[in-house]
């Protein structure tokens, strides 16, 4: 009887570790979100539906370098620096980060050259407009140096959630004030564009402020031995980085492509109002990705200091709420959405709500299942997450190739629901059958 009360507290204790730190999370981007809609509505009114498509496309294509090319580093930080934490080793966590940031200082190298090609290939199928090839190469290259994983990854080390949804806030507040002096000042793509550049140097300068400061005196010394002994000190740190990255840049990548391909078959229009309503939909499902974040943390907690009884029982915990979440999120988008468009980008993109409902189903799919990837990560199964991840994004672009031809962009947003039905259903039964795996093992040592 003592040994499941202990169980259940742990799993309980690592549940409510989740809601504090989801509800800080949430905090940080509940003033994103309300301040996103405020920028949103000055740049769509302000460019319109052709330049805001430009604007889009040259996001996107950012955003799809820097999800190509940029590691989830927070997760090694996470995963091999609690070891060196608890045992207080500073020395072994400061080459662990270290080895991290010479990993997203290789990514931004990659990604500049990357975009450089990128440009010069494809620039006029994307009906970027003239002289918007340079603008776009910097501003890809702005997001290349502004990688933040390293620094995030200390503060979610740390339990500092709280100084992580700061830094977060700054890429709202710095658009924000961007998007209105560019409204007074430059009234063009590349006044925003220049705006959201700053957004994200100063959302990157606060993460590495605050990371320091609190990492002062536990992180060791920032000269004791070579940042690549951290491979031969955390046996399996190659692999685990290889998967992360490999998985975060097919995930993320399928859904900025979209933009993309929507923008070669349909224009910078079609590529503005898919862009609009994807973004509006992520927006309302944003609790996806911080609970997210939020569980790999506890669950990798769990899974190395606890039973299989109390992983699973945090597990379920983390079910039940990304379902209530989900049904919540799906009504919301019914009652408000077309009106909240409307609001928000003005008549002209009101023909984007189709689209804002098929991708928020969609995204509410993925939220349900949001503890999913998280739990094969945790339990050593990142290889397993991979392969589905790899297998959902070659059928959404595939099934991307083969609607949008036929039925335009509504056929692109089709694509997303039936690549995060059948990554729900893959990613269900493997986490199933991990637990089930789990069950055959002797309990590991320091298990409650």
């Amino acid at each position: 009887m003592k040994l499941k009360r202990a169980k259940g507290s742990s799993a309980q204790d690592g549940f409510a570790r989740i809601l504090a730190n989801t509800g800080w999370l949430l905090g940080g981007k509940g003033v994103g979100a309300v301040l996103s809609l405020a920028y949103l509505a000055i740049v769509t009114r302000t460019l319109g539906v052709a330049d805001f498509g430009r604007f889009a496309l040259v996001l996107s294509a950012a955003n799809v370098i820097k999800t190509l090319v940029s590691f989830d580093s927070w997760q090694i930080v996470v995963r091999y620096g609690q070891p060196h934490l608890a045992d207080g080793n500073g020395n072994a966590l400061n080459r662990v980060l270290r080895f991290c940031i010479l990993i997203d200082l290789a990514s931004a190298v990659a990604g500049g050259l990357i975009a450089a090609i990128i440009i010069l290939a494809f620039g006029n199928q994307l009906q970027l407009g003239p002289g918007m090839g340079l603008q776009a190469w910097l501003f890809c290259m702005v997001m290349m140096i502004t990688i933040r994983s390293s620094p995030t990854g200390i503060l979610r080390l740390f339990d500092r959630f709280d100084s992580a949804a700061v830094a977060e806030t700054m890429i709202p507040v710095g658009r924000m004030i961007g998007a209105g002096l560019a409204l007074a000042l430059m009234p063009g793509i590349t006044g925003f564009l220049i705006a959201w550049g700053a957004a994200e140097l100063l959302c990157a300068a606060a993460y590495w402020y605050l990371a320091l400061r609190e990492g002062k005196g536990r992180l060791g010394s920032w000269t004791a031995g070579r940042a690549l002994d951290a491979r031969h000190e955390n046996p399996g740190i190659v692999g685990f980085l290889t998967a992360t990255n490999l998985q975060t840049s097919l995930s993320a990548m399928g859904q900025q492509v979209a933009v993309l391909v929507v923008g070669l078959f349909v224009g910078p229009v079609g590529a503005g109002l898919y862009r609009l309503a994807n973004q509006l939909a992520q927006s309302l499902t944003k609790i996806s990705s911080l609970l997210s974040r939020s569980i790999f943390v506890e669950l990798s907690r769990t899974q190395s200091s606890h039973g299989v009884d109390a992983l699973r029982s945090l597990f379920r915990r983390t079910n039940r709420l990304a379902l209530i979440a989900g049904a919540i999120i799906i009504a919301l988008i019914l009652t408000i959405g077309h009106p909240l468009l409307g609001l928000i980008a003005g008549k002209e993109f009101l023909p984007a709500y189709p689209l804002l409902m098929l991708l928020g189903v969609s995204a509410c799919i993925d939220l349900v299942g949001v503890s999913y990837r998280p739990l094969l990560m945790a339990t050593d199964r990142a290889g397993l997450s991979l392969r589905i991840t790899f297998a959902s994004t070659l059928l959404l672009l595939g099934m991307q190739a083969v609607l949008l031809p036929m039925n335009g962009t509504i056929g692109a947003a089709i694509a997303n629901i039936v690549a995060s039905i059948a990554v729900f259903l893959m990613m269900g039964l493997a986490t199933r059958h991990a637990l089930a795996l789990r069950d055959t093992l002797p309990p590991e040592p320091g298990a409650n």
